[in-house]
């Protein structure tokens, strides 16, 4: 089991290092000038040489990444020019490790703005996928149980539709007539624990997280029902039920088991992907989380920010994929040999 962390977790940094260095060389070493993509769409030829030596954008972008990843372990200093830091060194911002870079535009470290931001879209995909899974498994698991029935085909019918509807459609829907037009439900504001409390927090992240967590489910109720059907039909299945075992612990401690790998590499990875940023969803609902912070960066030309951000998001991805890994191997001992 040891051995099998160790490889898993090795392969996990190498791709961390491979996709920062593939997302410098995307942005930097094409003719675009990174400098005109940092400072902003209304930007002089004197702001935008300012800003070049600023960020260290004159430098290649394999010296560039280098600079980068030393930020993430020990920090930087900002301007990135010693002969500016030393002109001017009131100036001077600190970013702390991990940083991923300085806004010329906002006069602040990424760091700050992914601080501020990244708490929302946190606790909107927890609470997504605590909705999505226990919805989506239960009435995937009735489902399969109730095959060919009026269950099963209603349920199945139910996810088809609701999986057609896109995430924008369900969120103005949820907004405009349960909140505004019928009143039934507050108009959400995203509130912190801190702030107002574990109820507040919680009744105002219900509406996005139901928009995010219905799409969701309407897969997972598809694909659970396919693996648990496809897990009655093997032998040891059988046996169980040969055994007289109840079919709730059938169910429970032999189907679902043997159901669950492929359903835990889908929600670690749809998991993921809303911490790299619910866009649309936070977008209808005004939550100023990481996918509104990547749409305002690229509308305001914000290239540190769409950086840091891009990095930050395939991190989580990668760090998702040996998450995933690992339970595998706690699902199923046979993965460990692999």
């Amino acid at each position: 089991m040891f051995a099998f962390i160790v490889r898993r977790v090795i392969a996990g940094v190498i791709m961390l290092i491979v996709m920062s260095l593939v997302t410098f060389l995307l942005f930097f070493a094409s003719p675009v000038d990174p400098a005109q993509f940092a400072c902003g769409k209304n930007c002089s030829p004197a702001i935008k040489e300012q800003t070049r030596k600023a960020l260290g954008y004159q430098k290649p972008a394999v010296e560039q990444w280098k600079d980068f990843m030393v930020g993430i372990f020990k920090g930087r200093d900002y301007p990135d020019d010693p002969a500016l830091r030393k002109a001017a060194p009131q100036l001077v911002a600190h970013c702390p490790a991990p940083c991923f870079g300085y806004s010329v535009l906002n006069s602040k470290t990424v760091n700050e703005e992914i601080k501020r931001a990244f708490p929302i879209t946190l606790s909107l995909a927890v609470f997504a996928l605590i909705l999505w899974l226990l919805g989506g498994v239960a009435l995937g698991c009735i489902a399969a149980l109730t095959k060919g029935s009026f269950i099963d085909r209603g349920l199945v019918g139910i996810s088809l539709v609701l999986y057609a509807f896109p995430t924008f459609f369900i969120g103005l829907i949820l907004l405009k007539f349960v909140s505004i037009k019928w009143g039934l439900w507050d108009k959400p504001e995203y509130t912190s624990i801190a702030d107002g409390g574990v109820f507040s927090w919680l009744s105002n992240l219900f509406l996005p997280a139901v928009t995010l967590a219905v799409v969701f489910m309407a897969a997972y109720v598809r694909m659970t029902r396919a693996f648990v059907l496809e897990a009655m039909s093997e032998d040891y299945i059988r046996t169980a039920n040969a055994k007289g075992l109840s079919k709730g612990r059938v169910l429970v401690k032999h189907t679902l088991r043997g159901a669950l790998t492929p359903i835990v590499t889908m929600a670690g990875l749809d998991f993921a992907g809303l911490l790299a940023g619910a866009i649309i969803t936070e977008y209808v609902f005004n939550f100023n989380g990481l996918g509104k912070l990547v749409v305002d960066a690229n509308r305001t030309y914000d290239l540190p920010t769409i950086i840091g951000t891009v990095v930050l998001a395939a991190t989580f991805v990668i760090v998702a994929n040996i998450v995933v890994d690992l339970l595998y191997a706690v699902i199923d001992p046979r993965v460990r040999v692999a």
